[in-house]
């Protein structure tokens, strides 16, 4: 596992680590609120070396630089793009989690040549539900910087299963690198983002990967989403909450390697 990082055309410079072959099919990983590239720390390590795997810390996220402005979720898709050229890469499957689900969304919306695939973990036909607003609106009421008991709460949250102790401090370690003000402003900005109307448009084969825990979005919202996306389909984690990438990384390993092979 290699980490480093790379100035793109877009502006920021963005920290990601590199995995596998060089020379073999691209599978970028973008990671959901308020993480970095290393919510999916315990998944790379199981997939194959003979795929190029890139884990991108987003503008903003973990490493990666914290301009003032450029989050809104097509920034976002943009940065993804812009990161493709610069590593000279024509195209990708994406694997987003949560809030990095609606940016690769996004991105295969926008640039449909240049995706291969899609792998949504967490995801939701929108992010705005109450459940997600009654969050935003707590976000208002928090000191600079977060309270680690915040970070620590919230990520708990989100996963169903027991996590190991190293790994969970970690997470929450990492979601702390994220400064106040960009806590609030990504989940304002996912909150505002609407692309259901543009979903049909997507056309690289998707897999949802959902835990039947998940505290944030419904079983209600995946078969939404799968309703509106051409070529889904759903694979359900039993007793498993919104990070099944953190909760069953075995499994998501296995799977997105079967995605990959099977629709290649």
């Amino acid at each position: 596992m290699r980490f480093t990082s790379v100035r793109l055309t877009t502006g920021p410079r963005l920290h990601y680590i590199e995995q596998g072959d060089p020379r073999g099919e691209a599978i970028v990983f973008l990671h959901g609120w308020p993480d970095s590239w290393f919510s999916f720390s315990r998944v790379l390590p199981l997939l194959s070396g003979h795929y190029r795997v890139l884990a991108i810390d987003q503008r903003g996220f973990g490493d990666s630089d914290r301009p003032e402005s450029g989050y809104a979720i097509p920034d976002l898709a943009t940065d993804v793009v812009a990161f493709l050229d610069a590593l000279a890469i024509e195209r990708a499957t994406l694997v987003g989690h949560s809030f990095g689900s609606f940016v690769a969304r996004c991105a295969a919306i926008a640039q449909p040549d240049r995706i291969t695939r899609l792998a949504l973990i967490g995801t939701s036909f929108t992010a705005s539900n109450p459940v997600m607003q009654e969050l935003q609106a707590a976000m208002r009421e928090l000191p600079d910087p977060i309270p680690v008991e915040f970070a620590r709460d919230f990520q708990a949250s989100t996963a169903y299963r027991p996590l190991p102790p190293e790994f969970f401090a970690r997470l929450v370690a990492e979601s702390l690198k994220l400064p106040a003000r960009l806590w609030r402003l990504a989940i304002d900005r996912l909150l505002e983002y609407d692309d259901t109307g543009g979903l049909a448009r997507v056309t690289a084969p998707t897999l949802l990967l959902w835990g039947d825990r998940d505290a944030l979005f419904s079983r209600a919202e995946q078969d939404r989403l799968i309703a509106a996306l051409p070529g889904a389909r759903l694979t359900v984690y039993a007793e498993t909450g919104h990070c099944p990438n953190w909760e069953q990384p075995e499994q998501v390993a296995a799977d997105l390697s079967r995605f990959v092979q099977k629709s290649g």
